[in-house]
């Protein structure tokens, strides 16, 4: 998407400063096909909006595996707050962007492609977009800037949740035909 004109309109951003509480180690270090998962998270975002961010916990292992996949860094300090601290903060980050495709690092089997369309669905209109597979919505969301006060007063863990339900009538859900929208990592058993 490098000569689209998506690029740099919108911005990719990766959620990857979780705790991984339920894992029992970082998972987003954990091996998957021979790369971390946050790695292949990172690397499809990445194909799809060149200069997206990642938003980590302080971390230099991950800082220098997601800069090594091409992701530009930002370390929030106060990550164990939730989500929605991890949110703001990488929207923060990107003042320019007309737009976010927020993705979590926790969820490595999207493809490229899918992230492109989100950032399309934003480009052609929508204001809010969310992938679906076979009409169940999953990730990664779009979220235009008409919301991004909404997104700098984020607290919690809810992440974009509430905003998104607030303005259920807004969101254009945008069919991938790709299962991996649905899949995230919480537990070793997710792995398989």
């Amino acid at each position: 998407m490098g000569s689209d004109p998506i690029y740099p309109i919108y911005q990719g951003v990766l959620l990857a400063a979780g705790a991984s509480r339920r894992f029992g180690a970082n998972k987003l270090l954990h091996p998957l096909s021979g790369k971390p998962v946050a790695v292949h998270a990172a690397e499809s975002l990445g194909r799809a909006l060149r200069g997206s961010i990642a938003v980590i916990r302080p971390d230099p292992l991950l800082r220098d595996l997601l800069e090594g996949a091409g992701l530009r860094v930002i370390e929030c300090a106060r990550a164990d707050e939730g989500l929605g601290v991890s949110l703001a903060a990488g929207i923060a980050a990107t003042p320019a962007a007309r737009g976010w495709v927020v993705a979590l690092a926790d969820m490595p089997w999207i493809r490229g492609a899918t992230h492109a369309r989100v950032a399309q669905a934003l480009f052609d209109g929508a204001e809010l977009a969310a992938a679906a597979y076979q009409g169940q919505r999953g990730h990664p969301v779009g979220i235009g800037a008409r919301f991004r006060d909404d997104l700098l007063a984020l607290t919690g863990d809810a992440g974009a949740r509430e905003l998104i339900a607030r303005h259920a009538d807004l969101l254009r859900l945008v069919e991938c035909g790709d299962p991996g929208v649905l899949r995230d990592i919480d537990t070793r058993a997710d792995l398989a």
